[in-house]
């Protein structure tokens, strides 16, 4: 019973995470776990990029970057 209550707990802890990056993504807020995960497998020989500048990558590439004005 006791290990089923564990595995309850990590369950529950695993749908918390992905209800959080769900939300995250849904309110445009990147997600740099994924992204240093993505990385870390497909590119290691590669930099990853420090929070503050993915961060300015997603929002130039959500909201079209530097200099742009209006929507077209």
């Amino acid at each position: 019973m006791l290990l089923n209550l564990a595995n309850a707990g990590n369950s529950v802890g695993r749908a918390g995470r992905y209800l959080g990056q769900t939300l995250r993504l849904m309110v445009g807020v990147p997600d740099y776990d994924g992204y240093l995960a993505h990385m870390k497998l497909n590119h290691p020989d590669l930099p990853a990029m420090s929070y503050a500048e993915f961060f300015r990558n997603r929002q130039d590439a959500r909201y079209g970057g530097k200099g742009r004005i209006g929507c077209c």
